[in-house]
């Protein structure tokens, strides 16, 4: 038997943000009894931790169809549960996954993780052209030439204007093989005290979940983007707000370190809330 946590993770309430299973007790299951699970769930990840001290522990991400190295609203919510749950002790822990060592932080309502930056850059405005086509938008609705980055997981990024956004739609041509697994569409603006803002909407083509309400490895890289394009270039924060669209708004709270357009080192914090718990039986069993 299993016992469960679900949880809502970038959430400013219950039943927002972006739905997660901590599922307990699975050492053990082979890959597909963790897959089943997860499928099961159906929501875009399910966590499976392991090896609980009271700093750290080991997680496997599973989505729908299949294991990822690192996600971001699994990193968040899993510590939050084992942490709620009395298995973490102290103000930080270590989350090792499939992508290395992820530093955690719990500071009052949020959880922050800490992601280093992996690779960033513009590509061609050729393939930025069709990926606007494949979201149902114009080309005109385009502004600058895309970029690709990854902070753990390789995303690409369209700036497009805000409406645009609220009018993007499931992708609907091939999915893409340029080296990244999803594509965000998002809108800035100027937010209180200088913070910049963006209104975002994340793409997964291919998975059972072809839209993600809250992306923490997107929020992650989205650092390094804002700070090679010179939005941000000597680093700060940010906010992404993101899911509405869905009926599950979310907000993502970024912070890049950057000199010279460079970035360093970039944080993606979020709240989390408790939604339910349960057993459930070992598939197979």
């Amino acid at each position: 038997m299993l016992t469960y946590d679900v949880v809502d993770v970038f959430a400013e309430r219950p039943f927002a943000g972006n739905q997660l299973a901590v599922v307990h007790g699975s050492e053990g299951l082979t890959d597909e009894q963790l897959r089943l699970v997860a499928a099961e769930f159906n929501f875009s990840e399910t966590a499976f931790p392991t090896a609980v001290s009271a700093t750290s522990y080991d997680v496997r991400i599973f989505t729908p169809r299949g294991e990822l190295p690192f996600a971001g609203h699994p990193t968040l919510g899993t510590a939050w549960a084992l942490r709620a749950a009395g298995l973490l002790e102290g103000s930080s822990a270590v989350q090792r996954c499939g992508a290395g060592d992820i530093e955690l932080a719990f500071e009052g309502d949020l959880v922050r993780l800490a992601a280093a930056p992996v690779s960033v850059g513009e590509f061609d405005r050729a393939v930025a052209l069709r990926l606007v086509a494949g979201l149902g938008l114009a080309a005109d609705d385009l502004l600058g030439t895309g970029h690709v980055a990854s902070a753990g997981l390789p995303f690409s990024f369209l700036r497009v204007s805000d409406d645009a956004v609220g009018r993007a739609s499931i992708f609907s041509g091939p999915k893409p093989t340029d080296g990244f697994d999803g594509t965000v569409v998002y809108a800035l603006a100027d937010g209180p005290h200088g913070t910049v803002t963006s209104h975002a909407r994340v793409f997964i083509p291919g998975e059972a979940v072809p839209e993600d309400p809250a992306t923490g490895s997107a929020a992650a890289a989205f650092g390094l983007v804002l700070a090679d394009s010179g939005v941000l270039p000597e680093g700060g924060d940010y906010v992404i707000r993101q899911g509405a669209e869905m009926g599950r708004p979310s907000v993502l709270h970024g912070r890049v370190a950057a000199t010279d357009g460079v970035a360093s080192r970039v944080e993606v914090a979020g709240g989390v809330h408790r939604i339910g718990s349960g057993t459930m039986v070992v598939p197979g069993a």
